[in-house]
């Protein structure tokens, strides 16, 4: 089996070759199938990252939810704890730009949300199994977050980020659910 960084070299190659207009377009669906979901219309806060160039779009999601009148929390890392918090943000002016080109809260202009506060989390990740396992960006902050996260728990998917099977750790924890383009996937094994 291939390596994590070996798997994530690859699956970023093809995100990289997904034109502008397709990834606009298959995020543009997969923001429809998120907003029907009952975990998405029946939370009030969610935690979700601002997207970066390769992966799903989450900037609608986070318009969707704000015009739906729901709180929206994203992450904050620290990297010499590897731990992140989750802070609100009611604009996009909130945020800037940290390592590797990242958009994260500005602690000065935002407020932390404790985790159980969080109903829903959108969970980022470059390959995942129908299992719910994913390969994520490699830091680790997701899996220690997900250790104590009760919430409900959702990734965001194209149809190429889909793998047969993944380096599982002792650590990995899976999604509930993954959205793609044409469906919701219950992971539950």
């Amino acid at each position: 089996m291939k390596t994590k960084k070996q798997l994530r070299a690859e699956i970023k190659q093809e995100l990289l070759s997904l034109s502008e207009q397709s990834r606009s377009v298959l995020s543009a669906e997969i923001t429809e199938n998120v907003i029907k979901m009952d975990e998405w219309i029946h939370s009030d806060t969610i935690g979700i990252t601002i997207s970066g160039d390769i992966e799903p779009n989450t900037i609608k999601l986070i318009k969707e939810a704000w015009n739906s009148k729901k709180r929206v929390v994203v992450p904050k890392c620290h990297p010499a704890t590897k731990t992140m918090t989750f802070h609100e943000i009611t604009s996009f002016d909130q945020l800037e730009v940290v390592y590797f080109g990242l958009k994260e809260p500005i602690e000065a202009l935002t407020k932390e949300v404790k985790q159980d506060e969080i109903q829903l989390l959108l969970v980022p990740g470059l390959y995942f199994t129908t299992k719910g396992y994913r390969l994520g960006h490699g830091g680790g902050y997701y899996d220690r977050y997900l250790e104590t996260y009760k919430g409900a728990t959702v990734a965001l998917a194209f149809p190429v980020q889909f793998i047969d099977k993944l380096p599982i750790e002792s650590f990995d924890l899976p999604v509930q659910k993954i959205v793609t383009t044409t469906q919701v996937i219950n992971c539950h094994e």
